[in-house]
């Protein structure tokens, strides 16, 4: 059986270059852009002068983003072929391929990230513990993935509109995802259920503070170009962000 790091690897090699352009037109621009980055970036607050790890920084968009406001960034993914595109696009960035189990930077951070990727991880125990060893005293985490709640419902029309129908929340498990890429290949890739409670749990066990939480909301100027996502994600948490201190 392969492990979860060996599927994302593998996944994200093969849609590497879909998932960057898809990143920076169509409908990736309100998921992102207008969705899951407003919320996380609120949360990470004025950057300038800090020195950031971006934990699974994919095609580093946000490490081209929080550099350019003034952040000391280096970052890691476990793709090599994004690791690729991300420094083609930061030619003067420290971005690296690793693991999220090792990080592959010894020193110390101010501010750990990680965008929608620490869902891929099966051991988040191990993934706090390997922050937790990378951040200075009092250091920030911050966290984003698919609302626990909404990511296994089920979509579905009622009166013409779009709804959801609530799955199995309890059941902890591994959820499908597919990705299609450019030439109209299917791939998947998994990532892990949790309920709240596990989170907070998990969390408070490896000691750590939640100093604040946002559930994922379009930004208004995304209405006129995405309408009926935005009508959809304005009543529906997509994605969730959890901000944590090292104790």
């Amino acid at each position: 059986m392969k492990s979860e790091e060996k599927e994302t690897k593998e996944g994200y090699n093969a849609v590497a270059i879909s998932y960057h352009n898809l990143r920076n037109k169509g409908v990736g621009k309100f998921f992102n852009e207008s969705l899951e980055m407003p919320a996380t970036l609120e949360l990470l607050g004025n950057v300038k002068g800090k020195k950031i790890l971006d934990w699974g920084c994919g095609s580093g968009i946000y490490s081209k983003l929080l550099s350019k406001k003034g952040a000391k960034i280096k970052g890691f993914d476990i793709s090599e072929e994004l690791i690729k595109i991300a420094k083609k696009e930061n030619p003067n960035l420290d971005l690296k391929v690793g693991s999220g189990y090792k990080i592959p930077f010894n020193e110390k951070f101010d501010i750990v990230f990680a965008s929608l990727a620490i869902n891929y991880m099966k051991d988040w125990n191990k993934v706090f513990s390997e922050v937790k060893r990378v951040l200075n005293k009092k250091g920030i985490f911050i966290f984003s993935f698919g609302n626990p709640i909404t990511e296994i419902s089920k979509k579905t029309i009622v009166d013409g509109k779009r709804a959801r129908i609530i799955g199995d929340y309890f059941t902890e498990r591994k959820i499908e995802g597919i990705f299609e890429t450019v030439n109209g290949k299917e791939i998947q890739l998994w990532n892990y259920h949790r309920t709240y409670e596990t989170i907070i749990k998990t969390i408070i066990k490896n000691e750590f503070e939640i100093i604040d939480y946002k559930d994922a909301y379009p930004i208004k100027k995304s209405k006129k170009m995405f309408l009926d996502y935005y009508e959809s994600f304005t009543k529906i948490p997509n994605f969730c962000v959890w901000k944590v201190r090292k104790k």
